[in-house]
This record gives structure tokens, C-alpha cells and sequence, in this order.
């Protein structure tokens, strides 16, 4: 990959970000529609914003555009809502955008894909957070340190966080009622988390799942790694970043900081890497969990909600998702993550991305600032469908209709556990989350494929973090 150009032998290199890559082998017919070149505004002088589809609906995109355009009337914008089934479809159809000439000039990027875009194709903001420090103050007063340094890479700033989700425990109170069972907690260990489901399986029918989880790389196996003190690559921080440290966050804030994440060497064989893999097994071993499925979760509204699922990891976006599904606000509640060695927690986040490529870098930067205004996200995230980056956004007002009761958990997991961190989510991540998802309904198979499932994850993740070093 170069700054401006991506050929089509390199884009198939990154073939694991799925459909979108697959999708190139036959673009004879559909290569205007899988490059964007025919969106309205394409070629009209345009700032272009790409946005996750199912993340944005027209309603939202109608708020950020109509806002816009009463800041800046000069300014020509267009969001195009990008179908794709999951983040790594979205950043394939992105990246084939750019390989055509098309690309938009932003792009909506979740931790998934930050350092993947600092490193290739996005333009570090640091000049414009500098000029405009006194503008951004109250941004980063409102903003946990945790989630801006998730955005930065090798010392400089690439996204200003809009939203994020960290991976609480959702409880059914049916079932907690059924069982006979307190909610749990705040410091509730992981045996006291084991205890519960088998309360929940006694006390419950052969239908029932005490514990459900998805397999992929946010709220899978990764938050009992952070738990167990460990992590699937070795976790640094780079040097730097003590330029916005200084400049917006407290000294008792910013301490520990750094210039962004390294995930480096894979760690896979680690005994507590394995000791996480033996308990999971032992909970399917035991029926207290199925092997985890693939996907995004969205199947597991149903069953939760109708209360054939007892817990599960979710973020704040579920209590949006949960009322939709008609579940009541004192139906279900959230609790931190269970406790094991640590009880440090996992997120991921998200903001928008300036393409190296935009010949609007100005104009771009206005929509960023734009977009992290607290009036522009009150507007923009009213069912909650996730929880804001802005902390004086979560209020009790908020959560009155859709719950849940414990809604200071979303963002006091932030707040209380401050070492809480990102998913491992190195420029290599397209092939790192599909070798974890391969590797991880091997290593569940049963009790012995644990280690040699382990054994070929690791051989697996070295080559490839070698691959693109």
C-alpha cells in the first residue's frame, strides 16, 4: 500500500476482511457500485464521508448533514452509508474505494481499524488539535484519556472518539429471579460469576443458556484474557503524545499515557492464555455455556430477551437494542466484567478518519470537530445504540425508558478501572481477528484441543504479524 494509490494484488492481500475483498474477483459488472464511483455527489465538489451502514440510518445521516450545513453553508457534504455486514466488510469496500480513485475523504473507523488507517492512509491530526487547542478544551474535559489514546498511533492523533463500548456483563433479572439469585457485586469474582450459572442452569430448563458469547475479537475470548492479566499480543505504549497530554488532561489523569497501543509479539501459549481456554471449556464441558457462535450478537437479543439466556457480554449499545426488542427497562441490568487476577476491561471505540488522499483536509477537519460536538451526539444518539465518548452525556434521563437501573457502569468502566484498554487491534488485524475466531472454536472443541489448538494459533499469528512488521 502507498499513501494514494492501492493496487488490486495488494488489496487481496488483506482477503480476510471478507465479502468486500472476496467480492473483487468478479468486479467486471460491479465495479462502479463497489467503488462508489456512482453515488450521488461523487464528482461534485463534494466532502465525502464514509460511514458503516447499519451504524448510520437515513434519520441520523439527515442530523449530521443538515446540522453541517447551518455551520458551514459553503461547504458541500455527503455521507454515504456503506452496506456491509461487520467492520472488516466495511473497511474491504473502503479500501477498494481507494484503490479506484474514489475514495471519501473521511472515514467512520472503529478500533478494529484506527491503526490500520494511521499507518496506510490517514493523516495524523495533531497540527489542527494544536491550532485549535483553545476550541477543543471543553472536547477533551468531557473525554476519558483511555478512549483519545485508543485513537493515537506511534505519538500523533488520528480520530477524535465519538462513541465506545466496553464489554460489561448483561444479566437477565428474569432468570436472576428465577434462580433466587441478588444482582451481583461490582467486585464479584470470576467463581462467584461460575456459582451464578450453575444456580441458573439448576434452576432452569433444558432450553436454557446460562452463559452465551460471540466469537470475534470485541467481547469473545479477549475480555477473560484482560481479566487473567494477560492478552493475545504482547501490550506496550509508544513513545510520544506528551504534547496533547500536556495540553488537555490533568497530571492525576494523564499519568502512564503514551503516544497509542503496540500489540507486537503473539503470546498465545502463554500459561494464562491457556488457563482462560480451559475454563471456557470447562463451562461448555459442564453445559454451562454453548461453544461460542460466530457473528455479531444481534441473534442473541431474541433469546436473551425472552429469557432462554441468562448473561452475556455486551456494551451500551444493547440497552438500546433490548428496548427495541421489547424487553423492559427492569428486565435486565449490567454489571463490570467479573474479576480474575485483574479486573482490567476491554472496549473498542470509534470517530472518523482523514484520508491522505482528500484534497478537503480543511474542510475535513471542520466535520471532525463538528461531528464530536455534544449537541451534534445528543441529536445523533437518542435510542441508545451506544454509549457516547462524551461522559456528561450519560445521564439518568438517558436511560429512563430503556434502562438498564446500573447505567453509571458504561462509562465508570472507564472511570473506575482506568487501565481498562482497547481490543488488540494491530494494522495486521484483518488476519489476527480471523485466525483468533478459527483457532477459538478449535481450541472449544473439548478439553484436549485446547493446547494444540493453541500451539497452531500462535505458529499462525507469527507469520502473520512477520508478514506486514
Amino acid at each position: 500500500m502507498t499513501d494514494s494509490h492501492l493496487t488490486r494484488r495488494t488489496l487481496l492481500r488483506y482477503g480476510a476482511y471478507g465479502a468486500g475483498a472476496a467480492a473483487l474477483t468478479g468486479t467486471a459488472a460491479s465495479w462502479d457500485r463497489l467503488t462508489g464511483a456512482d453515488i450521488p455527489g461523487r464528482d461534485d465538489g463534494s466532502l465525502v464521508v464514509a460511514t458503516l451502514g447499519p451504524a448510520y440510518g437515513p434519520e441520523a445521516i439527515r442530523t449530521l448533514r443538515e446540522g453541517f450545513r447551518e455551520l458551514h453553508p459553503d461547504i458541500k457534504l455527503q455521507i454515504n452509508a456503506v452496506q456491509a455486514v461487520d467492520w472488516s466488510d466495511f473497511f474491504a469496500k473502503i479500501l477498494t474505494q481507494v484503490a479506484a480513485g474514489t475514495a471519501p475523504d473521511l472515514v467512520y473507523v472503529a478500533t478494529e481499524g484506527v491503526q490500520l488507517f494511521a499507518q496506510r492512509l490517514g493523516v495524523a491530526l495533531d497540527r489542527w488539535v494544536r491550532r485549535d487547542a483553545n476550541e477543543l478544551k471543553e472536547y477533551f474535559a468531557d473525554v476519558h484519556p483511555s478512549l483519545v489514546e485508543s485513537m493515537m498511533y506511534e505519538g500523533s492523533l488520528y480520530q477524535l472518539p465519538v462513541e465506545f463500548n466496553a464489554a460489561d456483563m448483561y444479566l437477565n433479572r428474569q432468570v436472576l429471579r428465577r434462580t433466587g439469585a441478588a444482582y451481583p457485586p461490582a467486585d464479584w469474582t470470576r467463581d462467584d460469576f461460575t456459582a451464578l450459572l450453575r444456580d441458573m442452569k439448576k434452576a432452569s430448563g433444558s432450553r436454557f443458556t446460562p452463559y452465551f458469547w460471540t466469537n470475534r475479537l470485541w467481547g469473545g475470548v479477549v475480555p477473560w484474557l484482560f481479566a487473567n492479566g494477560t492478552n493475545l499480543l504482547a501490550e506496550s505504549k509508544a513513545p510520544g503524545g506528551d504534547w496533547l497530554w500536556d495540553s488537555f488532561y490533568p497530571a492525576g489523569q494523564r499519568g502512564g499515557r503514551g503516544g497509542g497501543f503496540r500489540w507486537t509479539t503473539p503470546q498465545a501459549t502463554h500459561d494464562r492464555v491457556e488457563e482462560v481456554y480451559d475454563y471456557l471449556a470447562s463451562l461448555v464441558q459442564d453445559g454451562l455455556c454453548t461453544r461460542p457462535e460466530g457473528g455479531n450478537g444481534q441473534n442473541l437479543i431474541g433469546v436473551f430477551s425472552t429469557g432462554r439466556v441468562g448473561v452475556t457480554p455486551a456494551g451500551g449499545f444493547w440497552a438500546g437494542g433490548l428496548h427495541l426488542a421489547g424487553m423492559e427497562q427492569d428486565g435486565f441490568d449490567v454489571q463490570y466484567f467479573p474479576r480474575w487476577r485483574t479486573q482490567r476491561m476491554q472496549y473498542g471505540a470509534a470517530g472518523y478518519a482523514l484520508l491522505r488522499t482528500s484534497k478537503k483536509q480543511e474542510e475535513a477537519w471542520e466535520f471532525i470537530k463538528y461531528a464530536a460536538r455534544k449537541d451534534r451526539l445528543t441529536r445523533l444518539f437518542t435510542t441508545n445504540q451506544t454509549t457516547p465518548a462524551r461522559r456528561s452525556m450519560l445521564t439518568k434521563s438517558r436511560y429512563e425508558e430503556t434502562g438498564p437501573a446500573h447505567w453509571p457502569v458504561f462509562y465508570d468502566t472507564l472511570d473506575r478501572f482506568p487501565d481498562t484498554g482497547p481490543i488488540p487491534a494491530p494494522p495486521q488485524v484483518a488476519e489476527v481477528e480471523q485466525l483468533l475466531l478459527k483457532h477459538t472454536g478449535t481450541a472449544l472443541a473439548s478439553p484436549r484441543s485446547v493446547r494444540p489448538a493453541l500451539r497452531r494459533l500462535q505458529g499462525d499469528l507469527e507469520k502473520a504479524m512477520e508478514r506486514d512488521a
